[in-house]
C-alpha cells in the first residue's frame, strides 16, 4: 500500500493540467490518436463508445473507428477528416488535459493558431510513409511563433513501414533540425501506430528498438508551469463600476482579469497610455477585500486618485510598465481568405482595447522550405506566416509576444465585418531569428 506521503504526491500531480493540442498533414491520424488516447486511458463513456461502434458498423468497419471520438461535425464523419478545432477533457490519476484536436489541411491552418495560442505542448503527427511535409514545417512554424514550450514529433502509421527504426530516424532527424532552426526549445520524437495502440498510452511489442517514454507518458510528466505570477504585471480595464448608491456614493473600481504578474495594495501603478500614476487602495476579489491578487483571477481595483480611466486603458507597476507605441512590428499569421495588403486599414484589438489602424509595411513573409523571409511580399494571402508594421491611431501598450502571450498578441480585423483578418504576436519572430535572405529571382516561393 502506498504511505501517505506518496497518496498525497499522487493526489497532487492529479491536479496539475496540461492544454495541448494537435496537428499534422491531412490523414496523418491526429484524430484516430486522440480517440486511442481517449479509449486507451478509459476516458470514453460507455454510451459514447456505443455510438461510435455503432458508427462505424453503418460504414461497414468491423472495428470501430475511434477518430469518431472527436470528429463531431457531420461534414467531418462524411468526409473522414477534421474541419473545426475539437476540444476534448480527459484525466489520468496523474494530471487532467484539455485537448484541442486541430484540422490538417492547409485551408484550415487558421484553427491551428486557435487551438495552440494557449497550449503548452504542440503534438504534430506525421506519416512514417511521407515523412516530414510542408504542412508539418508550416504546423511546427506556428508552434514555433506561438512560443509553445513542448513539441511531440509522432511518427505515426509505423505499422505500415513495417516498424522499421530508420525510416523513424531519418524522420525524426529532418524534424528535429528544422524545429530546431524555429528556436523550438525542446523536441521529443516517438515512433507509434495510433490504429494499434503502439507506444501510445501501452508501450509497443513491436519497436523494441525504441526505449522512450509512450505519448500518454510523456504527457504526464513533462513539466508545465502557469505561473503567472512571475511575468511583468498587467491589468487590462474590462469595466468601471460606479454604483453611485446611498452605500457607495463614490466607490469608483476598474474590473477586469489579471493578465500576468499580481498586484497588491499599496503598490503604485502606472495608467496607459495616459502614463499617469496612483496607488491602489483596495481590491475586491468576489465580494471581499483582499491585500493581493494575482493572474488569472478576475478583480476590481481602487486607486487613491480619480483619474480618466476606461476600457482598453492597462495598469502595470510604475517601475515595470511598458512603452507606449503608435508603430506595431509584429509577426502575423494570416487566417482570412481575403488578402491582407499594405495602406489596408484595419482594426486592431489588444487585450480589452480596439483602436483603428493602418497597414504600413509588410516587409517580409516566411518561406516554409528553407526559413528565408521573400521581402516585400505587398500582401499576405491565407496560411501566410509574415512581418507587418501597422501605424495605429492611438498608442497602445503592448510587451514583447515572446515576455507576455497575453499581452504581446493582438487581432487584426475588417473594420467592415468584423472579420478576423490576422493573429499578430509582437516582437521577434523566432526564438532565434534567422537572417534574411533574398533571393536572386522569383522561383521558389511559395506564393
Amino acid at each position: 500500500m502506498s504511505t501517505s506521503t506518496e497518496q498525497s504526491a499522487d493526489l497532487t500531480a492529479a491536479t496539475t493540467l496540461l492544454r495541448f493540442a494537435t496537428a499534422g498533414s491531412v490523414d496523418d491520424g491526429k484524430s484516430t490518436l486522440v480517440g486511442r488516447l481517449l479509449h486507451d486511458s478509459k476516458s470514453v463513456l460507455a454510451d459514447q463508445l456505443e455510438a461510435v461502434e455503432h458508427a462505424s458498423r453503418s460504414r461497414g468497419q468491423e472495428a470501430p473507428d475511434l477518430a469518431l471520438l472527436t470528429d463531431g461535425l457531420r461534414a467531418e464523419r462524411e468526409q473522414g477528416i477534421t474541419i473545426d478545432v475539437a476540444y476534448r477533457y480527459f484525466a489520468t490519476p496523474r494530471r487532467r488535459f484539455i485537448l484541442a484536436d486541430t484540422p490538417g489541411h492547409v485551408q484550415y491552418t487558421r484553427n491551428m493558431v486557435t487551438g495552440a495560442s494557449t497550449a503548452e505542448l504542440a503534438v504534430v503527427l506525421v506519416d512514417a510513409r511521407n515523412g516530414v511535409v510542408e504542412q508539418t514545417r508550416r504546423h511546427a512554424a506556428v508552434a514555433a511563433l506561438l512560443r509553445v514550450p513542448h513539441v511531440v514529433l509522432a511518427v505515426n502509421k509505423m505499422d505500415l513501414v513495417d516498424y522499421a527504426e530508420p525510416a523513424f530516424a531519418a524522420i525524426a532527424e529532418e524534424f528535429t533540425t528544422y524545429a530546431s532552426e524555429l528556436g523550438v526549445p525542446e523536441i521529443t520524437a516517438i515512433p507509434i501506430s495510433a490504429l494499434a495502440g503502439d507506444n501510445v498510452v501501452e508501450p509497443s511489442a513491436n519497436m523494441d528498438w525504441y526505449g522512450g517514454p509512450t505519448v500518454l507518458e510523456h504527457l504526464e510528466t513533462v513539466p508545465v508551469s502557469h505561473d503567472l505570477t512571475a511575468c511583468h504585471a498587467r491589468f487590462p480595464v474590462q469595466y468601471v463600476i460606479r454604483p453611485q448608491t446611498a452605500e457607495h456614493p463614490d466607490y469608483r473600481g476598474y474590473a477586469g482579469q489579471i493578465a500576468a504578474g499580481a498586484f497588491r495594495v499599496g503598490e503604485e501603478v502606472t495608467v496607459l497610455p495616459s502614463g499617469k500614476t496612483s496607488t491602489i487602495t483596495a481590491i475586491d476579489a468576489l465580494g471581499e477585500a483582499v491585500d493581493i491578487a494575482w493572474a488569472p483571477q478576475s478583480v476590481t481595483i481602487r486607486l487613491a486618485d480619480d483619474i480618466d480611466i476606461s476600457r482598453g486603458d492597462l495598469l502595470a507597476p510604475a517601475g515595470d510598465a511598458p512603452a507606449t507605441s503608435q508603430d506595431v512590428e509584429a509577426t502575423v499569421c494570416h487566417v482570412a481568405d481575403r488578402p491582407l495588403a499594405v495602406g489596408q486599414r484595419v482594426l486592431l484589438k489588444h487585450t480589452t482595447r480596439t483602436v483603428k489602424a493602418i497597414v504600413k509595411e509588410i516587409p517580409s513573409r516566411l518561406t516554409l522550405d528553407d526559413l528565408s523571409q521573400h521581402p516585400d511580399p505587398g500582401q499576405l494571402v491565407a496560411n501566410d506566416i509574415g512581418r507587418v508594421v501597422v501605424r495605429t491611431a492611438e498608442p497602445l501598450a503592448l510587451d514583447a509576444y515572446a515576455d507576455s502571450r497575453r499581452t504581446g498578441s493582438f487581432l487584426l480585423i475588417d473594420p467592415a465585418d468584423g472579420t478576423t483578418l490576422a493573429a499578430g504576436m509582437a516582437g521577434e519572430s523566432f526564438a532565434t531569428a534567422k537572417a534574411v535572405a533574398v533571393a536572386d529571382d522569383e522561383e521558389g516561393w511559395d506564393f
